[in-house]
């Protein structure tokens, strides 16, 4: 049944997502006559999307739109017919959506003069909603970026907007060539370009913090954990991938054995993301360092899904190492019904039996918490919003 977890928030994502306003950000169309510019459409777009994640919009990820735009061979950077915005709405199940152009032209800026129209769909009730427009030099992309994103969230969110001056503050524009180097580098092909053009946008801006986000991610997967932590840590509050930064912060410093670091990582996402992982992360952390409340956080995560077996196991693992065999024995037979090959199960279920705690200095039995890599933060947003839609 736990197998089925994954599947049934993927389907109440999706039944969730026209009530609860997902958005799509589609790449605006380079009406410019170089298609040197194409990363433009692309930063334009990442930018309204990250954006408006941070404010708490469901919004369509990247790599999600990319795969409709593969299935029904659309170009990224063309200008679309609204047939096929609809098309690709349609297939994301989105209700909104966010479209536009841009053009660069020679000017007096150093750089030349950028103009970004954006226009509004409501697919839900076909209903074409505002244009919005930015002009300036090319040189300050980031903040007729930024502007044109606080247009677009208070039209969206109007409750959930700050003043323009807050935004902005919150949303500090970053030099031009950084910002090219973040998006090439989020289009490279490899991890070796992607890691170059984060390189670089971090040292023209170094308190870039979308960069500092990917190079930590590409440092974890290659299991680099401390150079992965000091990248995450650099994560700012208002980057919409805040508080995943956090939990693989979490993650990285416990697998560099510091539990209280990892611990402090853990709780700070629990308090607003309160997943099930993250109590099973924060509870391993504790466990390690034998805090009395880490039983109560498995506990936690357990209750949020039954169904997982490695919840029950480290709940058992705890009462095991406090010698409460009755108590281990049941949580390892509740394991071993869910996973019946779970070798770690057994044996601690057959020491249970046999009242034999833990023994110091065996390796075997010491560092045995579970941890999840999982962070589902998309889906609990996505019930979370369709909860509040339904209250009067």
């Amino acid at each position: 049944m736990q197998r089925l977890l994954p599947l049934f928030l993927g389907i109440l994502l999706a039944a969730s997502a026209g009530r609860a306003g997902t958005v799509l950000v589609i790449p605006f169309s380079n009406q410019s006559a170089s298609n040197n510019l194409d990363w433009i459409s692309e930063s334009i777009s990442q930018s309204l999307r990250e954006a408006l994640a941070s404010r708490g919009l469901l919004v369509v990820s990247r790599e999600d739109r990319q795969e409709v735009y593969r299935r029904l061979s659309i170009r990224p950077y063309v200008r679309l017919t609204r047939a096929s915005v609809i098309k690709v709405a349609e297939e994301l199940d989105a209700d909104q959506v966010v479209f536009g152009e841009f053009e660069v032209a020679p000017g007096p800026a150093p750089q030349g003069s950028l103009r970004i129209a954006a226009v509004l769909l409501d697919t839900g009730h076909m209903k074409k909603g505002p244009e919005f427009v930015e002009q300036g030099p090319l040189e300050d992309l980031a903040r007729l970026q930024n502007l044109l994103a606080w247009q677009v969230l208070r039209f969206l969110a109007p409750e959930a907007t700050p003043s323009a001056e807050q935004f902005l503050v919150e949303h500090p524009p970053v030099r031009v060539d950084a910002l090219e180097n973040y998006i090439r580098g989020l289009l490279a092909a490899t991890p070796e370009q992607k890691q170059r053009y984060f390189n670089q946008a971090v040292r023209l801006e170094s308190g870039y913090s979308q960069p500092c986000f990917e190079l930590g991610r590409l440092n974890w997967e290659r299991k680099e954990y401390r150079l992965a932590a000091g990248w995450l840590a650099r994560v700012k509050p208002a980057d919409p991938h805040y508080w995943e930064a956090n939990f693989l912060l979490g993650l990285c410093r416990y697998y560099t054995s510091d539990f209280e670091g990892a611990g402090a990582a853990f709780a700070l996402v629990a308090q607003s993301v309160p997943l099930n992982e993250v109590f099973n992360n924060l509870a391993a952390a504790q466990s390690r360092r034998n805090l009395p409340e880490a039983l109560e956080n498995f506990e936690k995560a357990s209750a949020g899904d039954t169904a997982d077996p490695d919840y029950h196991f480290n709940a058992g693992y705890v009462h095991w190492k406090r010698k409460e065999f009755a108590a281990a024995a049941e949580r390892f037979r509740v394991a071993l019904e869910r996973s019946p090959e779970d070798v770690k199960a057994t044996l601690l279920l057959g020491r249970c039996l046999q009242k034999s705690g833990p023994r110091p200095g065996d390796p075997a039995s010491d560092g045995l918490e579970r941890l999840k890599h999982n962070f589902e933060e998309r889906a609990w947003r996505a019930l979370k919003a369709q909860f509040e839609a339904k209250k009067p």
